[in-house]
């Protein structure tokens, strides 16, 4: 099992390496002019050529990287071109925004996908039907439509939750769920349905196998056969949904950051691209990465763990 992960660490490094790479010469290659926009668009022309020195973009691009990459080895985002603020401080301050909503999110999908697909499977007829409508309906309404319905109605209609603001678990845990709950609802109501549409089909695939069959035949209870075997068997496609409904969500937060006014990793990534902010971005993209290979990894030993054929593999 060591070994395994440990291919799976490696291989993540390398796939933070290759797409940082990536990202970090496309940006040289936008024909942006930060310098400019950064002085003015009024700055003389040695204003301008004193400030592109200042941020090192006079230095060829091989050099550019590679004084990038040896501060990224040490830790070291560098500071934000625009504001003069320590990337790593940004970042770790609406780090927590986002993975909030996000995972609260995956939890709401995750618990509510599993109880539909497995209600879905079992009894069949109109719940059956229902969950493929929920499904069809829930991938293709936006998750910004949803957020704006939630924010109309539940917020500003019948004042029950906040419209707006992030409120830090430290400071007070009851309103920091608060203002979590419509973003992590907007964010889980595709993931959701797309989710429970997956783990039906599994489980109504595993419940029709002979092992199936043979384990109810030998007297053993419903409700064994059903979560210790049949869930179990059927869980790997619904992990394998559940991480790409992760991603998805981080790249939904941007939206959804918007509408409810929150500072998150989302809006960050966003105003830094306007803005050309190169270290900011490249802090975005290393650490959005890093925690897709983290979360790619969790589910590769969660599926060493149910299968240990996959250890193997």
């Amino acid at each position: 099992m060591l070994s395994f992960v440990l291919k799976r660490i490696g291989s993540g490094i390398l796939l933070v390496f290759v797409i940082s790479s990536l990202t970090f010469a496309m940006l040289r290659m936008t024909g942006q002019d930060v310098a400019r926009t950064i002085v003015g668009q009024n700055a003389s022309a040695e204003v301008v050529a004193a400030k592109r020195a200042e941020l090192g973009l006079d230095q060829p691009l091989l050099v550019q990287y590679g004084n990038w990459l040896a501060d990224m080895a040490r830790g070291d985002f560098g500071s934000s071109w625009i504001t003069g603020n320590p990337v790593a401080t940004s970042l770790s301050d609406r780090l927590p925004v986002t993975l909030s909503i996000v995972i609260a999110g995956l939890l709401i999908s995750a618990i509510f996908s599993v109880l539909l697909g497995v209600a879905a499977a079992l009894r069949g007829g109109w719940l059956d039907r229902s969950v493929q409508v929920l499904g069809v309906v829930g991938f293709a309404v936006p998750n910004f439509l949803v957020a704006l319905l939630l924010t109309y109605y539940v917020a500003v209609s019948w004042m029950l939750l906040p419209a707006t603001g992030f409120v830090k678990f430290s400071e007070s845990p009851l309103d920091w769920l608060k203002s979590i709950t419509l973003p992590a609802i907007s964010l889980a109501i595709g993931a959701m349905a797309a989710t429970a549409q997956q783990i039906r089909g599994s489980m109504v695939d595993v419940l029709r196998m002979d092992y199936v069959r043979t384990l109810r035949a030998r007297g053993l209870p419903s409700r064994s056969v059903l979560y210790k075997h049949a869930l179990r068997n059927a869980a790997p496609a619904g992990l394998t949904v559940l991480s790409l409904q992760f991603i998805a969500m981080m790249g939904g937060a941007v939206i959804v950051e918007k509408v409810f006014g929150l500072q998150g990793i989302g809006t960050m990534a966003n105003n830094s691209a306007s803005a050309g902010d190169s270290p900011e971005l490249m802090g975005v993209v290393v650490l959005m990465v890093a925690i897709v290979v983290f979360i790619n990894l969790l589910l590769d030993v969660a599926f060493g763990l149910l299968n240990p054929k996959v250890r193997v593999s």
